[in-house]
């Protein structure tokens, strides 16, 4: 098969089964780090420039800041340098080195704020750059992942379709709630298929998304300091809150046992499931969502000094 650009090459049909995660149930993995810039989040930038293009923001003279700690910075360079369009992400000191220099690779300036918000995460230190900055110059452009329904539409156009026409029948679905546009996509998709499935939304602990107390986050990905404007408590979906020391258990026992390196955030809905999956009926089909791979975590959720400073081991 021969493409034409990088951004064509979604891939949105590999699973992996995992038959020890919960004996007596079918658990697979929805693998989406064989995407351009390696995670889901390339269909969610590319949602989001679209949608500024249509909207006539984009032009001459122009240039895209975004905030973002990891995937969605990656994968937004990587569609900004293919389109053209200068690119200032703005990220902070939980954001892995590794990502950061994927971000340079494609092009992107990244500036890192040091100083936390009111809730002593960085999201909000982020967002008060970028207000900054918009007020300063007429130039920027912002697509704001957190709050434009084109990053909800992304999933519920790609994501979720993908699934139903692949498995069919689904009993259960985990996923992972940053900026909760995934989790409200397939919630969409979902509802307009009628579909009796049990959706699962998985924070981590010290996140205030579930209205929880914010406490300090190291794993990147998951969680926010600030409720997302995209996520509506709906009552659609069941609410599960991990513990990073879970996740990283979780990303480990996918490397040892299956031989694949998965995110810090894939780490967190794996232990919701392992948490879960056996309280469904015997027999139950559930679905993972693995946003990206593990490959930009070796020095943070595969490393032993880091985990053990943290205390996460």
């Amino acid at each position: 098969m021969i493409f034409e650009k990088g951004s064509e090459l979604i891939l949105d049909d590999v699973f992996l089964t995992l038959p020890d995660l919960a004996p007596g149930r079918e658990v697979l993995l929805k693998i989406e780090c064989m995407n351009p810039a390696g995670s889901i989040k390339m269909k969610t930038a590319l949602a989001l420039i679209e949608d500024v293009e249509a909207a006539g923001a984009l032009g001459p003279g122009k240039r895209v800041i975004e905030s973002s700690s990891g995937n969605l910075g990656i994968a937004l360079a990587a569609v900004c340098t293919e389109r053209g369009y200068d690119l200032t992400i703005v990220t902070d000191p939980n954001a892995t080195s590794d990502a950061v220099a994927m971000m340079r690779a494609f092009g992107a300036d990244v500036r890192t704020v040091t100083a936390t918000d009111a809730n002593g995460g960085y999201l909000g230190s982020r967002l008060e750059y970028i207000r900054a900055a918009l007020a300063a110059d007429p130039a920027l452009v912002w697509p704001n992942q957190y709050a434009n329904p084109a990053n909800a539409r992304a999933h519920e156009r790609t994501t979720a379709p993908a699934i139903l026409k692949e498995l069919g029948h689904l009993d259960a679905l985990f996923v992972g709630v940053g900026t909760a546009g995934t989790l409200r996509g397939c919630l969409d998709h979902l509802r307009a298929m009628n579909a009796r499935t049990r959706v699962f939304a998985v924070d981590t602990v010290g996140s205030v998304t579930f209205g929880g107390e914010a406490r300090p986050r190291f794993v990147p990905g998951i969680g926010s300091s600030r409720r997302p404007e995209l996520f509506e408590d709906t009552g659609e979906f069941d609410k599960v809150l991990v513990h990073e020391r879970d996740a990283v258990r979780e990303c480990r026992l996918m490397a040892r046992r299956h031989g694949l390196l998965v995110g810090g955030s894939t780490g967190s809905v794996l232990a919701a499931a392992r948490r879960l999956c056996g309280g469904l009926a015997e027999g139950a089909r559930c679905v993972v969502i693995s946003p990206d791979s593990g490959a930009k975590y070796l020095k943070s959720v595969f490393s032993d000094p880091w985990v053990a400073e943290r205390h996460l081991g």
